[in-house]
């Protein structure tokens, strides 16, 4: 695929004197170009919701969502990955950001590892990367070999397979079940795809994650009530949280809390339903996590 055929390698005409612009008007370029990514991402929203089930699916099944990537991309999955445990207080192994070169390549450009194939069935073979997984190949170009050779073999595995890029004409699509392409157009600086193409990839991976988390019963509302409170900050919301449930003072909820070891949703069904810590725990274990169920369906008992 010749580059110049990609949208986000062509040049935009709205910055080609950029170079001959001030501050403010570079600013005022780039929100105006930013403003368009919504729309874009929007385009996308029925692929992104078959993305969001199959994920949440394969969570209820066992399996686990990785991400691949090289560059911004593969750094974008591995962010959204490592904001899921305290966010919503799953196991680091459910979500997994792989990035071509490995750890170093976050902070360090890895010359030539995305071009490496091979790269992508041993990191995938070091995960035991199987069947039941999901796994969402991420590459705005739409061309890169390690992703596609990641599509690829998970393909080979019998795993479901996502492809995310921002070029309509790529080689992910037919080598993924779905693929979600948001074309946000030229970049302010031709080629640079850590603007609104990254963009555009960090809106989507925030909805797959948000999406599936919320589908296994990882929020209750618009509350983080299965976070982990695992610092002062976190500490302090599950109890804001417990206190506007359960309507206990400050001191109490901080027992409560500390008594459910840190988990809002036992707390919470602890104090809402007038049963044991452990009696919270089973209710929750039967309805796989839901709160609202538990909460709304008092006469479950275990």
């Amino acid at each position: 695929m010749m580059l110049d055929r990609l949208t986000t390698e062509q040049r935009n005409p709205a910055s080609d004197q950029i170079d001959s612009m001030n501050s403010l008007e570079i600013v005022q370029l780039m929100n105006a170009e930013d403003a368009k990514i919504a729309a874009a991402v929007e385009q996308e929203a029925h692929t992104i919701a078959a993305a969001i089930d199959l994920i949440a699916a394969a969570f209820l099944q066992g399996g686990r969502l990785v991400y691949m990537g090289a560059g911004t991309s593969g750094r974008l999955g591995v962010l959204d990955a490592s904001e899921c445990p305290p966010t919503f207080n799953s196991p680091p192994e459910l979500v997994v950001g792989l990035i071509a070169g490995g750890k170093q390549a976050l902070t360090n450009a890895i010359e030539g590892a995305e071009d490496r194939a091979e790269f992508a069935v041993a990191d995938l073979d070091e995960l035991d990367f199987r069947k039941e997984d999901v796994l969402v190949g991420i590459a705005t170009s739409g061309r890169t070999p390690y992703v596609i050779a990641g599509l690829k073999y998970a393909r080979e595995k019998g795993a479901q397979t996502i492809a995310l890029t921002c070029n309509q004409e790529n080689q992910l699509a037919a080598v993924a079940h779905l693929t979600i392409c948001p074309v946000v157009g030229p970049e302010v600086v031709t080629g640079s795809t850590r603007l609104k193409a990254g963009t555009a990839t960090k809106m989507v991976l925030n909805m797959l994650t948000t999406g599936a988390m919320v589908r296994i019963g990882k929020t209750y509302g618009n509350l983080m009530v299965d976070l982990r409170a695992t610092n002062k900050k976190l500490v302090e919301r599950s109890l804001r949280i417990l206190m506007a449930f359960t309507k206990l003072p400050r001191e109490e909820a901080e027992s409560v809390l500390e008594a459910c070891k840190g988990e809002l949703k036992t707390a919470i069904v602890h104090v809402k339903r007038g049963v044991s810590t452990e009696t919270a725990c089973e209710l929750l274990k039967v309805a796989n996590g839901h709160l609202r169920q538990v909460l709304e369906h008092t006469e479950d008992t275990v």
